[in-house]
């Protein structure tokens, strides 16, 4: 190993991209229901019209617009509406970051509250692993608590122990996601009121990257949270993954440190314009929720009828499954072979998360995963 490299990077376990960009393996050739995408790209009309944007308003030997300000209005505007928050009490621009990714903002909000300061962040797991390694990175210690393995709730009794433990290296920041990754359930009122009741010197860091298939949202209690932030992302429901853009909601003083700490022109004008065209058409877009549950539902009950699978009701657009005992496939053999046969799925969490793809797709790795499971029970 290089010696100027810090031993917790050389032995950090990064996040693996799906092998879907691999060079040689075409993208169309797969089933891509390993990374929580969109089943649907842009409709060609919006596409057209970013192509127009690009030619006509997008001069590419300039920097980006480094304030975000029209983007930031675009979204206090969507955030109220969708939250139905009243003019009274309505969010500002001033109180939103943009990022290049939710990842972006995840380590802005490390940098801001816990690097160098000896403090670390709490994170029930299984849950989105961005959050942990990010942390790494910073040399920022990573505490983690369980869940219950029926329900997937956070334990609060131990997680409420971590935080009052009498130790050098305090809680700063408490992660939650709102429905949870992989596990797809939403937060339960006791671990709302948890959440509530916590110091204000901790962040707690609401994470609703899920909320346009959820429709849970806690935004409008920022107001008597001042140490809440809420994370969003255009890259699911609103098709834009390739572009990288990604929002966090909070107090107004909050989100001036992030912008301290934050690259400078870290959202390319191409992301801000399609993020801002799709804004403009939001009820088209989002359309297409609707049927994206009715296939989430069509293909939990298909793979409930596996009896080597338990499937767990989702909140997302995925759904997560874990083999069950009578199982004698691993989750590393039953991934190469669904790769093989066309389909990605995620072994994250000690699970399955299987995203939820367009009715073709969902057939196929219905199909693939009654037949790989059922041939693997016949032969034992």
């Amino acid at each position: 190993m290089l010696s100027f490299i810090r031993p917790a990077i050389a032995q950090l376990n990064a996040y693996k991209p799906h092998p879907g960009s691999i060079i040689g393996t075409h993208p169309q050739t797969l089933d891509r229901l390993d990374t929580n995408e969109s089943a649907n790209d842009l409709p060609e009309e919006l596409k057209q019209k970013l192509g127009e944007l690009y030619i006509h308003s997008l001069e590419a030997n300039r920097y980006p617009d480094g304030s975000h300000q029209e983007l930031k209005e675009a979204i206090a505007e969507y955030v109220n509406e969708s939250a139905q928050i009243s003019p009274e009490t309505a969010l500002f621009p001033t109180q939103i970051c943009l990022g290049n990714g939710s990842d972006e903002l995840i380590r802005s909000i490390l940098m801001a509250t816990c690097l160098g300061e000896r403090a670390a962040i709490l994170a029930a797991n299984p849950t989105f692993s961005m959050y942990g390694i990010l942390a790494q990175t910073l040399g920022i210690p990573v505490v983690n608590s369980d869940r219950n393995p029926q329900t997937f709730e956070t334990n609060l009794e131990a997680a409420q122990k971590i935080v009052e433990s009498d130790t050098s290296v305090p809680i700063r920041v408490v992660f939650m996601v709102h429905p949870n990754s992989p596990t797809g359930n939403p937060l339960t009122p006791q671990e709302i009121e948890w959440l509530k009741q916590l110091p204000p010197e901790i962040l707690v860091v609401i994470d609703e990257a899920y909320f346009e298939f959820s429709q849970h949202t806690l935004v409008s209690e920022l107001g008597q949270h001042p140490n809440w932030v809420i994370l969003r992302t255009f890259s699911k429901a609103f098709r834009l993954a390739s572009h990288r853009v990604g929002y966090a909601v909070g107090h107004p003083e909050f989100i001036e440190a992030l912008e301290k700490v934050r690259l400078p022109y870290n959202l390319p004008t191409f992301s801000q314009l399609a993020a801002l065209l799709v804004l403009q058409n939001r009820q088209p877009i989002l359309s297409s929720v609707g049927s994206l549950l009715e296939e989430r539902k069509y293909l939990k009950e298909q793979l409930n009828q596996i009896s080597q699978l338990t499937v767990w009701p989702s909140a997302g657009n995925f759904l997560y499954a874990r083999l069950n005992s009578s199982s004698h496939l691993t989750y590393e053999t039953l991934g190469d072979r669904l790769k093989t046969q066309g389909t990605l799925i995620r072994h994250t969490g000690g699970g399955l998360r299987i995203t939820i793809g367009n009715p073709d797709e969902n057939k196929r790795t219905y199909q693939r995963l009654h037949s790989l499971l059922d041939s693997v029970s016949v032969l034992n």
